[in-house]
């Protein structure tokens, strides 16, 4: 089979792309669209993927959390890093460990000046983790997808089922930056006032004052409800559009702002489990620069905690008024 030349009458390329794509295969992706130059900062769009899909400076990662998803169909080329069992540690509650993680960019053949992008399902909640596991690590140049699985798939962007082998590498982390993490005495010294970090509860405005334990249906519970004491809520859904991407920097600043956060002071962002606080760390981190520290161990440690302050402004004890 060869590959069709262009002409006035050629159908748009997606539509052959996607005409050409046969068991989830997709061919000559490569030599459709001539690799673009990558751009700078820490977002790319759909666009641009779909026109770097060969491009060997690339590694694409998608990071979902529902099982099954990326054998059904992913952005093709892509490598599956699954956020349970990839980038957390498996005994353990902690995030995946050095050896691990080098072991796992090893894999994907990862170089040090490779551009890798994250994508994944629910929001990018989950590759935003991963952004936020590979910055801990030092791992540079990397970026999100914005919009995510979300809107690659509303676009009809191309999918296919091939896992990808690429030449193992031999990555090294040379750098291990924990200060992008909070422990709950972190946590515990904001809501005491012992530091000046700003506290900020990007759940729903009903976990946060308490008047549900966690959204409808997730395992993962606390004993008690309601938020940190001095923690702004600002619910992660407010920083991005209707198709799932970013809002520009400047409706950014003034979304946090809104609610005194504007940078001046360091700030410790949280949630459940800290996927969905991962989110709003990034836009905070890497598209606004502040300095921030992501609390994993969010509310399923601090709202299970003995002797630590709540605020419950709804009242709730042991799940009953």
């Amino acid at each position: 089979m060869t590959t069709p030349h262009r002409s006035s009458t050629q159908v748009p390329w997606r539509q052959w792309l996607r005409a050409c794509m046969a068991g989830g295969v997709v061919l000559f992706s490569g030599s459709l669209l001539a690799a673009t130059p990558i751009p700078a900062g820490p977002l790319v769009t759909t666009e641009w993927l779909a026109q770097n899909l060969d491009n060997p400076q690339v590694r694409i990662v998608e990071v979902s959390v529902n099982p099954g998803l990326y054998e059904r169909g992913h952005v093709p080329g892509a490598v599956n890093f699954s956020w349970h069992q990839d980038l957390n540690d498996r005994v353990r509650r902690d995030i995946v460990g050095k050896e691990a993680f080098e072991a796992l960019l090893s894999k994907a053949g990862v170089k040090q000046d490779t551009t890798v992008v994250l994508y994944g399902d629910t929001n990018n909640w989950f590759a935003a983790w991963g952004a936020w596991v590979f910055d801990i690590y030092g791992v540079k140049n990397v970026k999100l997808l914005d919009g995510g699985r979300k809107k690659w798939e509303a676009e009809n962007q191309p999918l296919n089922n091939r896992v990808p082998e690429f030449a193992a590498t031999s990555y090294k982390v040379t750098k291990v930056n924990t200060d992008l993490r909070a422990r709950l005495s972190d946590a515990l010294a904001a809501a005491e006032g012992k530091s000046n970090a700003k506290l900020v509860d990007i759940r729903s405005a009903d976990e946060y004052t308490g008047k549900i334990f966690a959204p409808a249906g997730v395992p993962e519970l606390s004993i008690r409800a309601g938020h940190i004491p001095g923690a702004a809520n600002v619910p992660w859904g407010q920083a991005v559009k209707e198709d799932g991407t970013f809002k520009s920097a400047e409706d950014l600043k003034k979304l946090y702002a809104s609610a005194g956060v504007d940078g001046s002071k360091p700030i410790i962002t949280y949630c459940r489990i800290g996927e969905r606080s991962s989110h709003t760390w990034f836009a905070l981190s890497k598209i606004l620069g502040y300095s921030v520290k992501n609390y994993d161990g969010s509310w399923t440690e601090y709202g299970n905690a003995v002797g630590v302050p709540i605020t419950n402004p709804a009242g709730t004890i042991w799940a009953a008024k």
